[in-house]
């Protein structure tokens, strides 16, 4: 009786602990997410986004006075929080169609960025929320998906090149002229970037294993290295080849206009809730919203897990949970004047192009843009401006040909040609809704005709008959 007695308070123990259990497991969670693998590795990989957050924050900031601050503020908690959800360097990215709306047109003010912003992210709460998106991602091909991304790293590297070879007017989105061979922001300074990061970076991370067919570098290949070869690798490894041209950049801001010390102004910009009229949401919704609801759907969650799922083969991430997070981004801090924002899959594999590989890497570009924004507010547009182009632009197309790389797992003609149509028609149309549609139907029209054509060898669906 008394082995009783003294087994029952155990077992209420052991009832009553497990509660506190789910709290523990969620910090000891949050805290393998954020663990930095390589400090220098991971702070490198954090500069791997800025080739699209600067240019397109701070044309938004110049040509509609959009509140960087703010927008420093919030995706800074939302770089944390997704770097603590994910545990991979997850970007957070302006959502593009919408900038691209706003600084076309003169009438799409900051009410208008954030009614499309609202609408666009209440949308995929609700594909989220509902298992619509998670359907989604099911039923899309993969080499339609491919086109998307082959198209979206194929345009972030054009216009890298934009920025490398031309004089950029940011607020207007306009190119003036061509640039010069020399000085702070010439054509030899962007060669030298680009040649830096290619000694030390080389083609981009090598995959330690085999995805279908492809051929990656092997353990046993860097075991067959020479010492001083392995030696050499490691130390070159180890240098934080976009961090440093980060900060080269900056250096050269102060350098260009020396006079941007006194234009600084210490303190956070003053935040207030957004009055958005009638005719802002209207506008909003079918100027910015509409547009930017393809893109962030197929780039921002389909693209996104899909690519995560390929980099990091041991995590799994639900399109259901990456939809809901970009929702809630947008919904909160919209209201705010943040600028709207989604994740994005150049993003990813610019930052793991140059070492991002675990949470630590966003939330320390979180933790940095949370505490600019509190320290300079909006000032801080006025030594952005002045950073040099040319070497954003070396850094937007490192990113842009690592995300256009992962189209190169496609070993069947089919699937070859599914994804070159879907990216050759999102190109020159501009818009990846419309790749996307077509590259479904071109799909469907080949099942039909394998179905039809059973006895038909695969490979030879798309091959031109002869006379």
């Amino acid at each position: 009786m008394e082995s009783q007695n003294q087994q029952l308070p155990q077992t209420q123990l052991t009832q009553n602990s497990s509660p506190a259990k789910f709290p523990v497991k969620v910090l000891h969670q949050v805290k393998s997410n954020l663990i930095f693998r390589s400090k220098w590795a991971e702070l490198n990989g954090a500069m791997g986004d800025l080739g699209t957050y600067v240019p397109i924050v701070v044309a938004l900031t110049l040509a509609r006075d959009l509140n960087l601050g703010t927008t420093l503020i919030f995706t800074g908690i939302y770089n944390i929080i997704t770097g603590a959800i994910y545990g991979v360097p997850m970007p957070v990215q302006p959502m593009k169609a919408i900038a691209a709306t706003a600084l076309s047109n003169p009438d799409f003010g900051v009410p208008e960025i954030m009614a499309a912003g609202i609408i666009t992210g209440g949308t995929l709460i609700f594909l989220g929320a509902t298992g619509l998106m998670k359907l989604a991602y099911k039923l899309i091909p993969l080499s339609v998906v491919r086109g998307v991304q082959l198209a979206q790293g194929l345009s972030f590297a054009l216009t890298a090149v934009k920025y490398i070879k031309n004089v950029q007017n940011l607020p207007k989105s306009k190119s003036l002229g061509q640039r010069h061979w020399f000085g702070l922001d010439g054509l030899v300074l962007t060669i030298v970037c680009t040649g830096f990061i290619v000694l030390v970076n080389g083609a981009g991370g090598e995959y330690l294993r085999r995805r279908q067919g492809d051929q990656a570098v092997s353990a046993d290949v860097c075991e067959e290295e020479k010492p001083s070869t392995k030696r050499w690798r490691k130390v070159v490894g180890k240098i934080p080849s976009a961090f440093l041209i980060f900060v080269l950049g900056v250096i050269l801001a102060f350098i260009r206009k020396p006079k941007v010390v006194h234009e600084i102004k210490f303190g956070p910009s003053a935040m207030e809730v957004v009055k958005i009229s009638r005719h802002a949401w209207k506008d909003g919704f079918i100027k910015g919203a509409i547009p930017q609801l393809p893109l962030s759907i197929l780039n921002s969650v389909i693209a996104v897990c899909k690519l995560s799922s390929d980099l990091f083969p041991e995590r799994d991430f639900s399109p259901s949970s990456i939809s809901v997070t970009v929702g809630l981004m947008n919904v909160v801090g919209c209201w705010f004047g943040a600028m709207p924002m989604c994740h994005g899959a150049g993003g990813l594999a610019g930052q793991y192009k140059f070492g991002g590989r675990t949470g630590a890497c966003v939330a320390l570009l979180g933790a940095a843009k949370f505490v600019l924004g509190l320290v300079l507010g909006t000032s801080l547009v006025r030594i952005l401006s002045q950073f040099p182009v040319g070497v954003l632009g070396v850094l937007l197309l490192f990113a842009g040909i690592e995300l256009a790389m992962c189209a190169r797992d496609m070993n069947t003609k089919e699937e070859a040609f599914v994804m070159l149509i879907c990216t050759a028609v999102s190109l020159v149309g501009s818009s990846a809704a419309l790749g996307f549609v077509v590259a479904m139907i071109l799909y469907g029209l080949l099942w039909l005709r394998k179905f039809a054509c059973r006895n038909e060898p695969l490979d030879s669906l798309t091959s031109a008959e002869g006379p």
